[in-house]
């Protein structure tokens, strides 16, 4: 038997999923102790139970995505909204540091799979779509990529991907959290955090104070990223036509943002910022919960033997590259945790999840500005321009 969800039946089960998943990290402390977010729990919960039915061939799901991909691009506007010239200015280094940490595991991913591709008995191009391809690009970098290997004669490159994203969308958002939380108590973190004063960021660069919100300025904040997410996509349509690169769909509807927010600093209009930020963590929890829900976890099965080696590889690179580069790099310090808590979500899989890492900890700890300024920038555009071009290098040397 098969049910056939659409659209809004589809994010009705994933609220109720996201609920869920908030009601059990109240109650298991082990998942709040060691900041699983909400979402992936309650999302994983539905795929688990969907695979065992699946498997008793007692029922099977069927889901319409289109609102999945509608709060995806949603958040990573709001995102763009965040790219005003004068934060950029503040924050500028550390993005650019994190983008070359970022950019530099990359490159060891790829090496990973090649490396070990004859000790488990595999051609070099089957091998690299367990590399950054699915784990730093995720599963539009691997439905991008791998039909093209395909074509050219590499056999079962687009099953291998796939399955691959889905390992790391799985693995990421269950080894970041976890990662930062012993980072955090080891070196007493908080406690570090709550005595010095946070220079890197102030208040004004990120919005001014607090304020409460109202009616009017959530709906702004509504129909300004609607706005720069219908004017994204001729932007998207562009920038395809121009570089020939399988860029993510939301890539316009940011940049768009970004200058719509610098336009409103000009003074011809208000970006309200907390609100957009407010309608951003909404959407994202809402996309989270979709796309863990609609896991097909049976795709890992095709992950056993030496699949399952290379991608056991790739975890531990993530981990050990979290802990001993990207923590004491990025300053050894609280906000360094937060952002080596994202790199393990998006580095192993996608950047929302990435986010939702650092939300989790946040949630049991303190807040970061800098972790939730620098990792959804490099996360959500400049890594796909830096990971794509080395995708294209490892695939030219070994054609």
């Amino acid at each position: 038997m098969i049910i056939q969800m659409n659209m809004i039946q589809s994010l009705g089960l994933a609220v109720i999923m996201l609920l869920i998943g908030k009601q059990l990290r109240k109650k298991l402390t082990f998942l709040e102790k060691y900041c699983i977010p909400s979402p992936v729990i309650g999302g994983f919960v539905f795929a688990i139970v969907a695979l065992i039915l699946r498997q008793a061939d007692i029922l099977m799901f069927e889901f319409d995505g289109t609102l999945q991909t509608f709060f995806m691009t949603m958040f990573f506007t709001t995102i763009g909204f965040n790219a005003s010239l004068r934060t950029l200015k503040k924050g500028g280094p550390k993005v650019l540091l994190f983008l070359v940490l970022a950019t530099v595991l990359t490159i060891l991913q790829n090496l990973v799979a090649v490396g070990l591709s004859g000790i488990v008995g595999l051609e070099p191009l089957l091998a690299l779509m367990t590399g950054s391809t699915p784990m730093t690009g995720g599963h539009g970098t691997a439905a991008a990529i791998a039909p093209t290997l395909e074509e050219a004669g590499v056999i079962g490159a687009n099953t291998v991907a796939l399955a691959a994203a889905t390992f790391g969308l799985v693995s990421g958002s269950m080894l970041g959290g976890p990662l930062a939380n012993r980072l955090i108590i080891k070196h007493d973190l908080v406690a570090k955090k709550k005595a010095e004063k946070d220079t890197d960021l102030d208040d004004s660069v990120l919005g001014g104070e607090s304020r409460a919100l109202d009616n009017d300025r959530i709906g702004m904040a509504f129909f300004q990223i609607i706005i720069a997410m219908g004017i994204g996509t001729y932007v998207s349509d562009w920038i395809l036509e121009i570089t020939q690169l399988n860029f993510p769909g939301y890539i316009g509807a940011m940049l768009v943002a970004a200058v719509m927010v610098n336009v409103s600093e000009a003074g011809l209009y208000e970006t309200p910022e907390e609100e957009i930020g407010v309608l951003g963590d909404a959407a994202l929890n809402l996309f989270l919960a979709m796309a863990l829900m609609t896991l097909k976890l049976w795709e890992l099965a095709e992950l056993a033997g030496p699949m399952l080696i290379l991608l056991v590889a790739q975890v531990t690179l993530m981990a050990l590259y979290a802990t001993f580069v990207t923590f004491p790099i990025m300053g050894k310090n609280y906000d360094a945790a937060v952002i080596a808590a994202g790199h393990c979500g998006f580095g192993l899989g996608a950047t929302p999840n990435g986010i939702a890492n650092m939300g989790s900890v946040c949630e049991k700890y303190l807040y970061s500005k800098m972790a939730f300024f620098v990792l959804p920038i490099v996360g959500a555009l400049f890594i796909d321009f830096t990971n794509i071009l080395n995708i294209t290098m490892f695939l030219n040397f070994f054609s």
